[in-house]
């Protein structure tokens, strides 16, 4: 069975720190292949990407969370990183990450077939 498990949400206050893991498993291809990539949904807006990483470790960020935020994997392990800084109440929202195979990867939704359930980050004031 295909599946991306997250977890490592919780609350935190402004200014902490959480970090979220995304287990993969029953993969077609191998791990490394994949475009990753951490999506957040906030309460009554749009999904949204946040950052990607591609089969050679290049990485993506959108604007508000580049130099708070670091996207990484485990191959070894199958397993997806995002370790989120300096954490603000507008950071607030659901996690999920997502795998696809796809030329140029980048945080957008296109090309990803895989999802996760998702992990909920609540950062209080």
């Amino acid at each position: 069975q295909v599946q991306l498990v997250e977890s490592g949400g919780g609350s935190v206050q402004a200014g902490g720190s959480l970090r979220l893991s995304c287990a993969a498993s029953g993969f077609v291809l191998s791990f490394s292949a994949y475009c990753m990539v951490w999506f957040r949904q906030a309460p009554g807006k749009q999904r949204e990407g946040v950052a990607s990483i591609d089969s050679i470790g290049s990485t993506r960020y959108t604007d508000s969370v580049k130099g708070r935020f670091t996207i990484s994997k485990d191959n070894a392990k199958n397993t997806l990183f995002l370790q989120m800084n300096s954490l603000q109440p507008e950071d607030t929202a659901m996690y999920f990450c997502a795998a696809g195979i796809v030329f140029g990867c980048t945080y957008s939704e296109s090309g990803k077939t895989i999802w996760g359930q998702g992990t909920q980050v609540t950062v209080s004031s």
